[in-house]
């Protein structure tokens, strides 16, 4: 049986969420995080970054939210719920799959970091010239970065109701953590087809199963 090592509001939801939709037995091991907000240490026992997602299928350690999908759908999707047959589709949701991790995130992984600047772990002597620099770097060079990839998925939603064209896949899921962060991080003011892209994926009951089994997601931290 698959084993999510789920760690409570973290990217793992996907995981999750996958496995609902494909209606495949799983079991989880939870981890709390530390005060800190990371990862336990008792993760790094599993895999050597210490990091979730990750799961366990046998003898194999899987790790990478990106990853995890692919195999995931490539080894228990027997039903073909979600898999793509046309060619156009599947290089899209390839793309999407890739993108999430690969050039969205690092930018609100950067908002993030900078938001935090006048707060603690930063020392009180450095935090309002730390709120000062990190206000003026997100303004200056990453609120600006992130315009043209509201601009780009809003775009692709206004023309298709999924990320690869008709059908729900993979690349749905793997690109609702981004955009769970976008929403605080950069606002989906004015970008109406995300926004009811999102409202349709937390509808699903696949969604709402994930979050029973797994926990709400805050990411306001």
């Amino acid at each position: 049986m698959i084993t999510v090592h789920h760690l409570e509001n973290s990217r793992s939801h996907r995981v999750l969420w996958l496995l609902e939709e494909l209606e495949v037995p799983y079991q989880i091991k939870r981890y709390a995080r530390e005060k800190s907000m990371m990862a336990p240490e008792a993760l790094k026992r599993i895999h050597p970054l210490g990091k979730a997602p990750v799961i366990t299928d046998g003898d194999r350690v899987i790790a990478e939210s990106g990853a995890i999908l692919e195999y995931l759908e490539a080894t228990c999707d027997e039903q073909h719920r979600l898999q793509l047959t046309d060619d156009v589709a599947r290089l899209q949701s390839r793309y999407w799959l890739h993108y999430a991790e690969g050039s969205l995130m690092p930018l609100l992984l950067m908002k993030l970091v900078f938001s935090r600047l006048g707060k603690s772990p930063v020392p009180w002597l450095l935090r309002p010239a730390g709120e000062v620099l990190g206000k003026g770097i997100q303004r200056a060079w990453i609120d600006k970065q992130l315009v043209p990839h509201k601009q780009m998925i809003e775009n692709h939603l206004a023309t298709q109701p999924w990320f690869a064209g008709q059908r729900f896949s993979i690349a749905d899921i793997q690109m609702s953590f981004p955009l769970l962060a976008l929403t605080l991080r950069g606002g989906l003011d004015r970008m109406p087809a995300t926004q009811q892209w999102l409202q349709k994926v937390q509808a699903r009951a696949a969604w709402q199963r994930a979050i029973a089994q797994g926990g709400p997601i805050d990411l306001a931290e």
